[in-house]
């Protein structure tokens, strides 16, 4: 087993093609393949599953990547200290709910660790998309939450991906809305009071389903509904149209400024927020990182 070949495996995991890897390695696709091959012998496993439909970790890969990368890690910091080498790009991604927080705490992150050079994703996406991508390791970490309506049926996915949930905070429902909006001036709003407001939530595409909403209380019809893809187009929303979504009440007043306000829901429900990994994963030092800004990010 070679540093080389752990570097291989890690490029293939990240860009998810075997094709697109050996362009960024300038070597040929065949010559790839068949060095990530002849690791999977020596080391007696299956580190990529390979289908019609392209290339995907398998569980076992899963584990022999996270060490891979600690092991190429330390590598480099020895060459750096001792050769002189030039730092090669950090590399790190988080995939999430669509939280101003998980955009505050990268934000943060990247002032604090990043170098002169690095390569770092930040996928504000859908839920379902998020387990998959950690699944599969195009993420390192998730951000998503539980709570007692959606616990059973995402526990039950994050098992069989094989993915631990890692609580950062538990909150009480809260509504976001304009600081125009007439519900503003109270100190709780009810259900009942909601009903004349557009209700605004994000997309889930293909796998909508009540249990991968990002908003609680998912069941509830609501008169005026509107779906949305992104935290910009809702922010914009809620101003524009007196609409309120519902979330946890944890806002950045420097990412998204001071138009908009949490306001408590009267409602007996909690939201459980954290992050998800795989469960057997030694994180990277990015991603132990990112964890400790998240917790920042969330007690402040």
């Amino acid at each position: 087993m070679t540093l080389q070949q752990l570097k291989y495996v890690i490029e293939v995991a990240g860009r998810g093609s075997m094709n697109e890897a050996a362009k960024r390695l300038f070597i040929s696709q065949p010559s790839l393949s068949n060095t990530i091959r002849d690791l999977e012998d020596e080391i007696g496993i299956t580190i990529f599953e390979r289908t019609n439909k392209g290339i995907s970790l398998s569980k076992e890969g899963a584990e022999f990547l996270s060490y891979a990368r600690q092991v190429v890690e330390q590598a480099e910091l020895l060459e750096n200290r001792y050769l002189g080498a030039k730092p090669s790009p950090q590399h790190f991604s988080v995939s999430t709910q669509h939280y101003a927080f998980a955009v505050n705490a990268f934000v943060n992150l990247v002032r604090e660790h990043g170098q002169d050079e690095y390569e770092l994703a930040l996928r504000e996406t859908k839920t379902y998309e998020i387990i998959q991508d950690v699944k599969s390791l195009r993420s390192e970490i998730g951000i998503l939450y539980l709570n007692e309506f959606n616990a059973k049926v995402m526990g039950r996915l994050l098992k069989d991906a094989g993915l631990a949930f890692n609580s950062l905070f538990t909150a009480k429902p809260h509504i976001f809305i304009s600081i125009h909006n007439p519900l503003a001036k109270q100190s709780i709003v009810t259900i009942d009071q909601l009903h004349e407001y557009p209700y605004l939530s994000f997309e889930q595409g293909e796998y909508n389903s009540f249990h991968f909403s990002e908003e609680i209380l998912s069941t509830l019809s609501h008169p005026k509904s509107i779906r949305v893809n992104d935290r910009a187009t809702l922010f914009n929303l809620l101003i524009g149209l007196n609409g309120y979504t519902i979330s946890t009440g944890v806002l950045s007043a420097d990412l998204n400024g001071n138009e908009i306000i949490p306001v408590p829901l009267d409602c007996g429900e909690s939201i459980n927020v954290g992050w998800i990994c795989h469960k057997d994963a030694v994180l990277s030092k990015l991603a132990l990182a990112y964890v400790e800004e998240l917790k920042r990010a969330t007690t402040e």
